[in-house]
């Protein structure tokens, strides 16, 4: 999907190579991304949902820590971002945990949590939010995000039209 006649995913990507020294991009659909110059990885697990595109991430990465985002969230905030990744790594899942609930797809993730992972896949429990019974978790509360992105746009995410055109008129 393009704003500005460009494509949110291209944003992301030059957005992270700004932050970090390695980036993945997780997908099923890898020929769509081949002109991007980064990692490209399918899910490990034969099975959908983001929790098992967590873990293929975390397996590939070369770091004890990932920053985990979708590839559909248009107004990214680097020091969001910063901020969460800055968090003591005694920490498993740092979360940004909002008016709205948790963003489990805008928070680090440590790679002790891969065997939680597993184990949630094994028992068919593929709900992010699963994982953070069984691991440290420090939440970001509203308070400490809206210091560094007072609109908050950094966890829109666009899912439908009406989205697509919200995010329009964001810009």
């Amino acid at each position: 999907i393009e704003l500005e006649g460009r494509r949110i995913i291209d944003r992301t990507v030059s957005l992270f190579r700004e932050i970090f020294r390695q980036t993945i991009l997780v997908t099923n659909e890898p020929l769509e991304y081949a002109d991007l110059d980064i990692e490209i990885v399918v899910d490990l697990i034969p099975k959908s949902g983001s929790l098992i595109g967590i873990y293929t991430g975390l397996f590939y990465a070369s770091y004890p820590h990932c920053f985990v985002t979708a590839s559909d969230m248009p107004f990214i905030n680097k020091n969001v971002i910063d901020y969460i990744v800055s968090m003591k790594e005694q920490y498993d899942v740092v979360i940004p945990h909002l008016q709205d609930g948790y963003h489990p797809l805008f928070a680090r993730y440590s790679k002790r949590c891969m065997g939680f992972i597993e184990k949630l896949v094994d028992d068919d429990k593929l709900k992010i939010t699963n994982l953070f019974k069984q691991v440290k978790v420090r939440e970001v509360l509203p308070k400490d995000v809206s210091l560094l992105d007072p609109s908050m746009k950094s966890f829109f995410n666009l899912n439908t039209p009406e989205d697509l055109e919200k995010a329009r008129e964001l810009l």
